[in-house]
């Protein structure tokens, strides 16, 4: 080691962020373990690296007794004091045992610890500044792809995107950039592990939030999602400011803004819904674009029961379920939807203190 070697330290100090010390420690400690394994030695040692001159040396601890009787552990009094008089029993005596050629080993072996340590602090920055980006919407070039991921180029990373995590409607190849939702972040043996996914309703989130001022800096709010990726999608929205319209915001002039999110989840259609407080109004908001006549709430079984227009209950219920599937994913409540000749069948269709006629506000996008 030489002073060359101290300043190309203090080099990456600067440039990498790992303290000098911290390398240094390093290399002391894996010195140990060369200086034993070179030299068939199980003695106790301590290897010291001068700070300033890179100077390296190799001194064999053992400890001050009266009789000794490991010699490669222990050293007489006698002998510690011909070293240093102020020894006493059971001091820690250290000799100087640096071998002629220790010099190549401690080479060797710096240059690993350095370009392991090198190599964590790298990956730890990776996993530091995406880990804070866990749920959030990230944009990457897709590698290459085997049986169960495509891998997408970050930039400092690569990301795995399961091929279960893909919409039926996803159709991709190598060197398409895609937006990807991260699901997950971890520091493992190999580096930093990043989950991405197309299909989580996550990502319709940050979509809008990507496309529409008006819910980046707060004034509409997204109450809830539901979503069945690659087919339809409903979104509840609510602004914080009267003069707002949240549903308008969403779509943006002439549509421009849901429409850039529908063509980036490859035509999944979207049904934009205002979110309100009053269960009825938005039970009946979610169900968009059917029309509903009445809306009646069951506290206790925390269940909505919906009269719709004769014409308008397959359109309600939607292709096996899913109109109606959405909107109770949306609203968190159970909904039964009846037509008006069902209704007066099976309830005579009684007005109650809890029903309520409706006024929809909503809006889908093909």
């Amino acid at each position: 080691m030489s002073m060359e070697f101290i300043e190309a330290l203090s080099e990456i100090e600067r440039e990498k962020g790992i303290a000098k010390d911290v390398l240094i420690e390093a290399i002391e400690a894996a010195l140990i373990s060369s200086y034993k394994r070179n030299f068939n030695t199980a003695q106790n040692v301590r290897v010291d690296i001068n700070r300033t001159t890179g100077l390296i040396k190799v001194y064999a601890r053992k400890t001050v007794v009266e009789e000794v009787l490991d010699p490669r552990m222990e050293i007489s009094l006698e002998a510690a004091r011909g070293i240093n008089p102020h020894y006493q029993l059971e001091d820690i005596a250290e000799i100087e045992v640096t071998p002629r050629d220790f010099g190549r080993i401690a080479a060797q072996t710096a240059k690993q610890v350095v370009t392991q340590r090198i190599r964590e602090a790298e990956r730890g920055l990776i996993y530091n500044a995406y880990v804070d980006k866990e749920q959030d919407i990230v944009t990457g070039i897709i590698q290459r792809v085997d049986q169960r991921n495509l891998y997408i180029d970050l930039g400092k990373v690569e990301a795995a995107l399961p091929l279960t995590e893909l919409m039926p409607t996803d159709k991709f190849k190598q060197g398409d950039r895609v937006k990807s939702y991260i699901t997950k972040v971890e520091n493992t043996s190999k580096g930093p592990q990043i989950i991405l996914s197309r299909t989580h309703p996550g990502l319709l989130k940050r979509l809008f939030e990507l496309e529409v001022p008006e819910i980046f800096d707060g004034t509409v709010e997204i109450r809830s999602v539901a979503r069945e990726a690659g087919f339809r999608s409903k979104i509840a929205v609510h602004s914080r400011n009267d003069e707002v319209d949240p549903i308008g915001s969403c779509v943006g002039p002439k549509g421009v803004r849901v429409q850039t999110i529908v063509t980036e989840l490859k035509g999944e259609k979207i049904d934009i819904v205002r979110w309100s407080d009053s269960v009825e109004e938005y039970v009946a908001n979610a169900l968009s674009p059917s029309k509903v006549l009445e809306v009646i709430v069951f506290e206790a079984e925390k269940m909505a029961r919906v009269i719709v227009p004769d014409y308008q209950l397959s359109l309600a219920i939607g292709i096996k379920g899913q109109n109606a599937r959405l909107a109770a994913k949306l609203t968190g409540w159970k909904i039964d939807i009846k037509s008006e000749t069902q209704a007066e069948q099976e309830y005579g269709r009684p007005r109650t203190t809890s029903g309520a006629v409706m006024h929809q506000d909503s809006v889908t996008i093909d």
